[in-house]
This record gives C-alpha cells, sequence and structure tokens, in this order.
C-alpha cells in the first residue's frame, strides 16, 4: 500500500536541498495514520521547500512518539502526529504522563478522521441496528464487544454506544485490529466498533456485518451501510482522529506556514481521493478551529473516562 501511493520510509524528495524535516508517527508503517501522514508530507514538501522525513515511532500508546517531540528543537523542524490518544485520552487514563499535552505542544491542525463502523461477527441475529439493539438488550448484558485496547477510541466509543443505549456487555480488549477482527470473524467476540479501513475486506467478503456508522454521512468505501442517525438514533457520532501539533515555542509565523500548507493540501481533489479511498476522511482548520475542536474533545470523553472510572497504569 506505502509503495501505491509511491511514499517511501525514508526522505521524501523537495524542490531543493534543505535540512530535513522530521514527521513523527506514533504508529507503525502502513496503518491509516502512516499513511494520511505520507500522503501530506509528500504534498506539502516543495510547497515547503524542504525534505521531510516520516519517523515511525510506535509503542506505549503513543506516549514515546509525544515524549520524543516534546523535547525536540522548537523551530518547526519536528513535528507529530497526534490524536485522540496523545491529546485528549492519555491526560485523562493515565495519572502520570512524561509530557504534558497542553503545555508541551502548540497545536496546528487536524489531519484526517478515521471512521469507525459497528460490526458483529456472524452468529448476531441482527442485520440493522433497531435489530441489534432488540438483541443486545435481550441478551442482558453477557454479549461481549471487542476493542484495541482499554482507553482506545474503539472501546470508548462502544461504550459511548452503550449509555445511550441504556445497555451493557463485556470489553474483551485486544492488542490491535487484526487479532481482534479476526476473533470477531470468528465468533469469539460479538460486536466490536472497528477502523472502517480495517474492518471494509472483511464486511466486503462476508465474514463480519455492518451495522451502522456513528458518523454524520455515510462512508464512500460503504455506501449501502447507514450512519446511526438514518438507523434511528440519533445525535450519536464517534470517529477517531489525528491532528498535527509542533513543540511548544515555535514561532507563530512557522505554524502558520506549517497550517496553511497543510490545510491546502487536505483541500486538494488529489489528496481526498487517495484519503477516501482508503476509507479515510481529511479534515484541516484553522489553529483557532482546532483548539476549540480539542477542547470538546476532552470534555465529551474525559467525562465518559471518569464516569466510568477508566485509569491506566
Amino acid at each position: 500500500m506505502v509503495a501505491g501511493l509511491g511514499l517511501g520510509l525514508g526522505g521524501i524528495t523537495a524542490a531543493r536541498a534543505e535540512p530535513p524535516a522530521r514527521w513523527v508517527v506514533p504508529y507503525s508503517a502502513g496503518g491509516g495514520s502512516d499513511l494520511a501522514t505520507r500522503i501530506v508530507a509528500q504534498k506539502i514538501s516543495p510547497v515547503l521547500q524542504q525534505n521531510i522525513v516520516v519517523d515511525n515511532k510506535p509503542g506505549g500508546a503513543t506516549i514515546l512518539a509525544a515524549q520524543d517531540v516534546a523535547r525536540a528543537k522548537a523551530d518547526g523542524a519536528t513535528l507529530l502526529t497526534a490524536g485522540q490518544g496523545t491529546l485528549v485520552l492519555n491526560p485523562a487514563l493515565y495519572p502520570k504522563l512524561p509530557y504534558d499535552a497542553k503545555a508541551d505542544f502548540t497545536l496546528v491542525t487536524p489531519l484526517v478522521r478515521l471512521p469507525v463502523v459497528l460490526v458483529t461477527s456472524p452468529r448476531v441475529p441482527a442485520h440493522t441496528l433497531a435489530e441489534f439493539i432488540q438483541w443486545l438488550k435481550a441478551d442482558g448484558g453477557k454479549a461481549t464487544y471487542a476493542s484495541v485496547g482499554t482507553g482506545s477510541p474503539h472501546h470508548l466509543s462502544a461504550q459511548l454506544m452503550l449509555d445511550r443505549l441504556k445497555a451493557q456487555a463485556v470489553h474483551v480488549p485486544y492488542k490491535g485490529t487484526p487479532p481482534a477482527l479476526q476473533d470477531l470473524a470468528g465468533n469469539q467476540v460479538d460486536f466490536m466498533m472497528a477502523d472502517l479501513s480495517a474492518a471494509a475486506p472483511l464486511i466486503r467478503a462476508g465474514r463480519i456485518r455492518a451495522i451502522a456508522l456513528p458518523a454524520e454521512q455515510r462512508a464512500a468505501v460503504l455506501p449501502n451501510v447507514p450512519t446511526f442517525a438514518e438507523a434511528g438514533l440519533a445525535d450519536f457520532t464517534a470517529f477517531a482522529w489525528q491532528g498535527v501539533v509542533v513543540p511548544a515555542g515555535t514561532p507563530s509565523a512557522t505554524v502558520d506556514k506549517l497550517n496553511a500548507a497543510i490545510v491546502a493540501a487536505l483541500k486538494d481533489p488529489a489528496v481526498v481521493k487517495q484519503m477516501q479511498d482508503l476509507g479515510l476522511e481529511p479534515m484541516g482548520d484553522s489553529r483557532a478551529g482546532f483548539a476549540a475542536f480539542v477542547g470538546r474533545e476532552q470534555a465529551k470523553w474525559g467525562a465518559l473516562i471518569r464516569a466510568h472510572h477508566i485509569t491506566l497504569e
């Protein structure tokens, strides 16, 4: 997939030689967040007239990468792909962190939405949201739902849905999306909020069943799957997302330049198509708009985490 995008794992050639910028991604190469970063990095490199090296630094629930960038020189040459985990969830989940999400970073722009979809195993006797809710409540809290880890957007999205439905189910955390989807397809767990891009091939193959998208509109990669609102549950949205930050203290003019370049790239029709083909949704906003968005996310997910006393060490 990376090769198909024309993006290598190292530097991205720019218009002329400059000291390379480093764009840190807290995930392994090949995932949605990594690919979105590489698509945008390739687009803005000639605009900034600077090589951009995408540096994958997975592990520690994004903490290792965040700590690295928080300590970097604030000159605009180090960027971080940072989303819910780094900026919103970790500060609410961990009693102690080696970085301060508010004090150590300057927000640049939201980057991409990574939609999630409610999917079930083949054994669940539901094809619509109404049938799923009926089955879930009749099961008396025995149903099991997978996630890619405690405190992940997938876990919290499912918990938020259960709260809205006034229903219960047993959480089964996995270490990543592939094993969770494998067990879902194998009837080892009943349902999950899964990454749309990862779940789509299994849905098309009939190995798992898509019920609804907690989104404002249908996804291009699964146009026949309704939103929750269309299926009867209004005002329920949930999605994973990534943004771009730089070390605190980066000159405002430099941050503005990065914002303008990235936002313009996210509006480019070719970039939009590349992302949509991967099941991703480009975002992009002003610095103030990004700050307001992060504030709303902190309030939404922080309240859920506190209500269910979810903590990690």
